[in-house]
């Protein structure tokens, strides 16, 4: 009882407060913790507030996203975030082509903009390089591919995988960068042969493909900061379990907080 004199709290009013039941709102906190915990770690530490929240209305949970920041903030719980990593230079190239996107509106559905990029990632000490081709207007990764080389290779089974399963119409603008695996002869002929138009950022301006570079940091920061890779198979299936992730789980706020899975079926 020496606390209850230091602190002037008498030792009968210290007892009722040990005997005091919870409230209401502290049982719902309670309660409302431990779907945010569930809720957190089914989604291996990627959500923060924002999502969660829309989770919980999802399932007909009515609570404020300010309720929601504040308990995760006494559960400690943050969602993984890292910063991208540097981009690798340009090389020479052989076709330049002109940003087609200066001015233009987004794209009304999907099948109409398509965007390509590269970027590396480690396994011990050795870069990896990772290609992808993403539908703007969905925002979903529609191929991929992983190899030890930055070679037109890469980015055309990218390109092939995606057009394989998602068959663009006649029309459809592919946006890269200005690297030569997307402006060698054999990649802008697969692009002509698909009846797709080529269309690049301008020189030194990684943000006109701010929809590629959004991708890389969501994959980099929810899925691989932090991780040692030793060996390529182990790298791909991060890289697979993620994408599909990304495509068919996770609450994308510029689509709404749909996944691009079903914001493709909304748009079909």
């Amino acid at each position: 009882m020496r606390l209850c004199e230091i602190y002037g709290v008498s030792r009968s009013g210290f007892y009722d407060w040990v005997k005091r039941t919870k409230s209401n709102r502290d049982k719902q906190d309670q309660h409302l913790s431990e779907r945010i915990q569930e809720i957190y770690r089914d989604h291996k530490g990627r959500y923060g507030a924002p999502r969660i929240h829309q989770t919980l209305k999802r399932e007909g949970v009515r609570c404020g996203r300010k309720r929601v920041a504040r308990l995760m903030k006494q559960q400690s719980l943050k969602s993984r975030v890292a910063r991208i990593y540097r981009r690798a230079p340009s090389h020479k190239a052989f076709y330049i082509r002109e940003n087609l996107l200066i001015g233009k509106a987004k794209p009304s559905a999907q099948n109409q903009l398509w965007v390509g990029d590269v970027t590396y990632l480690k396994v011990g000490y050795r870069h990896y390089f990772l290609a992808a081709v993403l539908d703007v207007h969905t925002r979903k990764i529609l191929g991929w591919s992983l190899d030890k080389t930055r070679t037109v290779d890469l980015t055309l089974s990218a390109l092939k995988q995606a057009s394989r399963i998602y068959r663009p119409a006649t029309g459809v603008i592919f946006h890269s960068d200005r690297g030569a695996e997307y402006t060698a002869i054999r990649y802008q002929s697969e692009l002509r042969s698909l009846g797709m138009v080529s269309s690049m950022n301008r020189p030194g301006q990684c943000t006109d493909n701010a929809y590629m570079e959004s991708f890389w940091h969501s994959l980099k920061a929810e899925a691989l900061h932090g991780c040692q890779f030793e060996t390529e198979e182990q790298l791909k299936r991060a890289v697979k379990e993620y994408i599909s992730y990304y495509n068919v789980r996770r609450l994308h706020s510029g689509l709404g907080y749909t996944t691009p899975e079903q914001y493709e079926k909304l748009a079909a």
